[in-house]
């Protein structure tokens, strides 16, 4: 199988790191990177041992895909062009500025069957991919996902900068359509939400209680799942996940399950078991652009694909209006 030429367009902070990775990535060639700075861009492709191209459409002449990590507002622009183009694309999170252009981008990846993976590296966090064997059904959630101040991202506000986050692996979970969002939120340093609150309930029932924040005086970065028989802690900082769960009195422990207590009797004597779920050393993003490679290599579909990042995005654009309708009625 002939290796994947990918491209990079917009080396910043977070576009650099895709150069880095691809360059290292069996079964990809790094076929060059563009940036709006030319400088950036030469700096970028020297330390990654490929070529920075003039403008897009040299990029794209040499590549099969690109990844973009322009800022939000030019992504509907460039991923659609690449699109045209017939180039397979990874976007970077929030998939585009508005639910029209997402719609069109992914209309446009499905009519020509090119493969468009939207950027959510939680899906790809260890404490994540160690509950893969785990029913996750949950019917009460608390996200908290504060992070110090850095100006890098105020160009959005927090909802579509950190809150997505949470937002994308919520829907991913609940698998239930959203009936009622209610929302606050505040700017504190930049001229958009740094803080902000909401509260998705979805039609079966479930109750999303999500906060983010950019002001914070330390990081946090913690989800709880509440469901029937179960509760799960998930530490995306750390990387690890904790499950503590009711199970059968005749049911078999796995390796490393710590019984906590026993409740009922009888027949119906179940046990309270915790277990900490055993967790794979992943870089995150490594593994959501090898999945990405492996996607245009072989066609499979994307692991959170253009719908996905659609749908996390319609739902943060409701927090984000019921946000600025409560400051109206302020």
């Amino acid at each position: 199988m002939e290796c994947v030429r990918v491209g990079v367009i917009g080396v910043g902070h977070l576009g650099s790191l895709h150069a880095k990775m691809l360059a290292d990535i069996p079964g990809a060639v790094l076929a060059g990177v563009f940036d709006l700075d030319p400088e950036r861009a030469r700096e970028v492709a020297s330390q990654c041992r490929t070529s920075a191209a003039a403008s897009v459409a040299e990029l794209l002449g040499r590549t099969d895909a690109v990844t973009i990590a322009t800022s939000t507002s030019a992504h509907y622009a460039v991923a659609m062009e690449a699109l045209a183009g017939g180039k397979h694309v990874f976007l970077e999170k929030p998939i585009t500025q508005s639910i029209d252009e997402a719609d069109r981008l992914c209309r446009a990846a499905a009519e020509r069957g090119l493969c468009l993976q939207v950027g959510h590296i939680e899906r790809f966090n260890p404490a994540i991919l160690a509950l893969e064997h785990y029913t996750i059904a949950p019917m009460f959630v608390e996200s908290h996902r504060l992070a110090q101040f850095n100006p890098r991202g105020t160009d959005v506000t927090v909802v579509l900068d950190l809150m997505i986050h949470d937002i994308d692996l919520i829907l991913s979970f609940v698998k239930s359509p959203v009936r009622a969002v209610e929302a606050n939120g505040v700017a504190v340093v930049s001229e958009s939400v740094d803080i902000a609150n909401a509260r998705l309930q979805f039609e079966n029932g479930c109750v999303a209680n999500v906060t983010a924040s950019r002001i914070s005086q330390r990081k946090m970065r913690k989800m709880r799942l509440f469901q029937k028989n179960a509760y799960l802690s998930i530490d995306f900082s750390e990387g690890t996940a904790e499950v503590f769960r009711l199970v059968g009195e005749n049911e078999p422990e796995k390796k490393g399950t710590m019984m906590l207590g026993e409740i009922g009797s009888g027949a119906h004597k179940r046990r309270i078991v915790f277990e900490q779920p055993p967790v794979k050393e992943v870089n995150a993003l490594r593994l959501e652009l090898e999945l990405f490679v492996k996607c245009v290599a072989s066609g499979t579909p994307p692991v959170v694909s253009g719908e996905d990042g659609r749908h996390a995005l319609e739902v943060a654009n409701e927090i984000i209006k019921k946000i600025d309708q409560q400051h109206f009625k302020i």
